[in-house]
């Protein structure tokens, strides 16, 4: 074995195939004085004891374990695509005991859209975060559905609407309508998708002027509705914002929907519009209902999918750890025993189509995200996962924000379905709620205070306010 001066950390690359020679190749040519490879493992027997450019490899994955320790090894990069899941977690698990960083290659695809391999190398981390395996629905009954449609994403450059147009790509829409406000964020879209079937579109879905030219140019057959305010505590501060964003938006494009004759029409909700304490919680719901008026005598099939949290959102507090883990931390967490349910951005992405595809009209459609998350494992176990102890890292306590809840929930008690009706969905009951009150705060919101509002709002989304206003 080389000797390795003691400033260059020692990696180990899992994989001896042809992503295994580019990862070399790139540590070799790029960082030769921070990286040293120290060999390979490889499950595949006719590999062992071959060595590839003065670089053996050691053996099995089953020699992890004891290559880290003999060997002091610094970091695992896994250079296998697609590798079993099972696989993978068990490197990673071995990586967290031993407190090394362990990064894992995209795939060929990415290899070949990035100049430097090395560069490509993304963290093992979402997945792990997730603490179960990640969610593949059944695409069977998307292909009829998507082939050949006009498709129309709004909020298209958004976290899951971007992810909502990749995997749409892939099911060959006649035309793939992607509608947002920011044009960055729909440009670095263009870039990313490189399609002759994208049609892109800036427009402001609180405008229902203009989204009627939008919808009278296109004529979508089908309307996925991602666009919204998300961020709880700038909601806060911002009521009427998130109430015309969130509720009145939701209107306009549901109401083109109609006009337009689009044949399905899915919204994009959150598990923070069941029993709603947060202004983007509460216009959230407001959507969710109208969405429900609408599916009640429309030809347009109308219906509503409800997420936890997603891990890598822009949204999400993964950007936030990672930033305060680069700064060497602390990590701050609102509150010890909070608690979240977590999915990925492609299961989100996956469950709005199979949504559109399953749907009924009016039906609330929820993932099976296994058990909620307490927040501090996962800072916890993000920290490992970046190659830190808990004595490297700090993590504090800073206090429960304004509008959060210390746990949260998917299905209200009064909406749960006890059966599935597909493998990891549950839909949701219509709960009754007072439609011409709800149609009437539409018209009249802006005669009314921020406080006159939120009291109208609540009430309107409150158990009890709809208790009282059904039984009048």
């Amino acid at each position: 074995m080389k000797n390795i001066p003691s400033t260059r950390k020692k990696i180990l690359i899992v994989g001896a195939g042809e992503l295994g020679m580019n990862v070399l190749a790139s540590f070799i040519k790029d960082y030769p004085e921070s990286y040293a490879l120290v060999g390979f493992l490889d499950d595949d027997k006719a590999k062992w004891n071959a060595v590839f450019h003065s670089y053996p490899v050691l053996g099995g994955l089953d020699a992890l374990d004891d290559m880290i320790t003999q060997l002091d090894i610094q970091m695992v990069v896994i250079a296998i695509s697609d590798m079993d899941i099972k696989k993978r977690d068990k490197i990673v698990q071995t990586g967290m005991a031993k407190q090394i960083l362990v990064k894992s290659i995209p795939g060929i695809r990415e290899l070949i859209t990035q100049n430097d391999s090395f560069k490509a190398l993304e963290e093992v981390t979402m997945q792990k975060l997730l603490g179960r395996s990640q969610v593949k629905l059944d695409e069977a009954l998307l292909v009829s559905q998507i082939t050949g449609k006009k498709v129309l994403v709004t909020g298209a450059g958004g976290s899951i609407g971007s992810e909502l147009c990749k995997q749409l790509l892939k099911l060959a829409p006649k035309k793939l309508i992607a509608l947002g406000h920011g044009e960055n964020s729909i440009y670095q879209l263009l870039m990313d998708l490189e399609s002759d079937r994208v049609e892109p579109v800036i427009a402001d879905i609180q405008d229902s002027d203009e989204l009627y030219d939008v919808f009278a140019k296109h004529k979508p057959d089908i309307v996925y509705h991602a666009a919204a305010h998300k961020h709880v505590p700038l909601m806060e501060r911002s009521l009427r914002s998130a109430f015309k964003n969130n509720f009145l938006g939701t209107k306009n494009v549901a109401d083109m929907a109609e006009i337009f004759q689009a044949e399905t029409c899915v919204m994009v909700s959150t598990d923070k519009a069941v029993n709603p304490v947060n202004n983007m919680g509460r216009t959230k719901r407001l959507a969710e209902m109208y969405i429900q008026t609408k599916a009640e005598d429309a030809s347009c099939n109308f219906s509503v999918v409800r997420f936890g949290n997603v891990l890598g959102s822009r949204g999400s507090v993964i950007p936030l750890f990672k930033k305060q883990i680069k700064a060497g931390g602390p990590v701050t967490v609102t509150h010890c025993e909070m608690t979240r349910y977590f999915m990925t951005i492609p299961e989100a992405a996956s469950l709005v189509l199979q949504a559109g595809s399953l749907a009924k009209s009016g039906d609330i459609y929820v993932l099976d995200m296994g058990e909620s998350v307490k927040i501090i494992d996962l800072a916890q176990n993000l920290i490992a996962l970046s190659g830190y102890s808990a004595q490297d890292i700090a993590i504090v306590e800073s206090g429960i924000r304004p509008g959060e809840k210390l746990h949260e929930e998917l299905l209200d008690a009064d909406e749960i379905y006890q059966e599935q009706i597909s493998a990891k969905i549950h839909v949701g009951k219509t709960v009754q709620f007072d439609a011409k009150k709800l149609l009437c705060l539409s018209e009249k919101y802006r005669e009314l205070t921020e406080t006159e509002l939120l009291n109208e709002i609540c009430i309107l989304t409150s158990k009890q306010g709809m208790k009282e206003r059904m039984t009048k």
